[in-house]
């Protein structure tokens, strides 16, 4: 594997990738009326595609209109008009970069008092502590609701690829409804969807089947993993290592490596386990060790700031360099890298010591910043989190009025 950033990567499909550096997905919450994207996301990835990122991949889009992570998600399914995703594909590669839509559906990760449904593999709920309410209640899905799912991925996948996308990443990691169901913590079911790791995989693999079938051979089909759930029992490093072997086969182009859930939110840094929060790169050490025996290119993402950590990650085999919080700040350090400059700026850290809420608040600082980018405006990395967690909390009260209104519109008449 080149250790060269700004490397070409040509994947399994035949799609090629400009460089070796990525936008990773960070949920932007900027859907306009519909739940369509509207110009503040053209703009905004106007500016990641001219910052010389050479992937995008968008903020989970929602396959099911009646599980949202959050009422300003954006939503493509049979019924969404393909034009503005068409517009968003275009500003997106207008910087040359290629751009993936990563598609997803929440499972139980759907915030109390949404309308619509909180679906899971079993009925637990999430375990937040004394913050577990800040979460609907699952029922366990029936063979039925795990069916229609699968469809609705593939619809979502389809027609990304006709509004101009270049792939998808199907989100698979983070606590969302599939990685709930590779969980054994979550995942208690006793049928053909439980059990051992292979069943507990079925859900993903027969995803991974009908979007590969449902879009172009040139299409790139990736999909995002946990490489370990850091939770005592949870899905770990070898349970990943088997999901990426019964991926490979199913003409998957890439598998990226992140970790955690809302219950042990190792994504923004705060895991339970202190060693992910030691240095940048949280889970070099594991995909370092998954990359050995890997069929499938991997992609790796959590903390990486600075070239030479990217560097470092791509001299251990993966490769792609995903970055999410440092592209909200500073869109172009793709191009600074390659002028041989770093970053200037970082966000205000957050030390709370409830972890939930401090998970909470770093990613409210981090979609604040991207509100400032979609408006045309400069970031202010400075911030104080309390008042990022706040004024989304106002912003998501808005939006969840707007939610309802477009959903009970969407219902057919009695």
């Amino acid at each position: 594997m080149a250790d060269d950033l700004f490397t070409p990567l040509r994947l399994a499909s035949g799609a090629e990738l400009p460089n070796r550096i990525a936008k990773a997905a960070m949920e932007e919450n900027l859907a306009g009326p519909g739940q369509l994207p509207d110009q503040r996301l053209f703009t905004l990835y106007r500016a990641w595609s001219e910052g010389g990122s050479g992937l995008l991949i968008t903020g989970n889009v929602m396959v099911h209109a009646e599980a949202l992570t959050g009422p300003a998600g954006v939503v493509l399914d049979a019924e969404a008009p393909l034009e503005p995703f068409t517009r968003w594909a275009r500003a997106a590669r207008s910087g040359g970069a290629a751009v993936w839509m990563q598609i997803n559906h929440p499972g139980r990760q759907v915030p109390s008092g949404m309308p619509g449904v909180v679906w899971g593999p079993s009925d637990l709920g999430v375990d937040l502590g004394r913050h577990s309410g800040r979460f609907g209640r699952p029922a366990a899905m029936t063979a039925e609701q795990i069916t229609a799912t699968v469809e609705r991925f593939a619809v979502t996948a389809r027609r990304a690829a006709e509004a101009g996308f270049d792939g998808v990443e199907i989100h698979a990691a983070h606590g969302y409804l599939l990685s709930q169901f590779l969980s054994p913590l979550v995942n208690t079911r006793t049928d053909a969807w439980g059990g051992s790791p292979a069943r507990r995989a079925r859900l993903l693999l027969d995803v991974v089947r009908a979007v590969r079938a449902a879009v172009p051979a040139s299409f790139a089909v990736a999909v995002k993993l946990n490489s370990a759930d850091f939770q005592r029992g949870g899905f770990d490093a070898d349970d990943a290592r088997e999901v990426i072997a019964l991926l490979a086969p199913l003409g998957v182009d890439l598998v990226e490596l992140s970790g955690g859930s809302y219950e042990s939110p190792a994504m923004t840094g705060r895991a339970a386990d202190d060693r992910t929060r030691a240095r940048e790169a949280y889970f070099l050490d594991l995909a370092a060790d998954l990359v050995r025996t890997s069929p499938v290119p991997l992609m790796l993402t959590g903390g990486i700031t600075r070239r030479a950590t990217a560097e470092r990650v791509l001299a251990d085999g993966v490769a792609v360099a995903g970055m999410g919080t440092a592209l909200s700040v500073t869109p172009d350090l793709p191009r600074r890298w390659a002028d041989g400059a770093e970053a200037d700026r970082a966000l205000r850290p957050v030390t709370w010591s409830d972890k939930a809420l401090a998970s909470a608040a770093s990613m409210a600082q981090v979609r604040h910043q991207l509100r400032r980018l979609a408006q045309g405006r400069t970031v202010a990395p400075g911030t104080r989190p309390a008042v990022a967690l706040l004024t989304e909390q106002l912003q998501q009260r808005q939006a969840l009025r707007r939610y309802r209104a477009w959903l009970d519109a969407r219902q057919p008449a009695a």
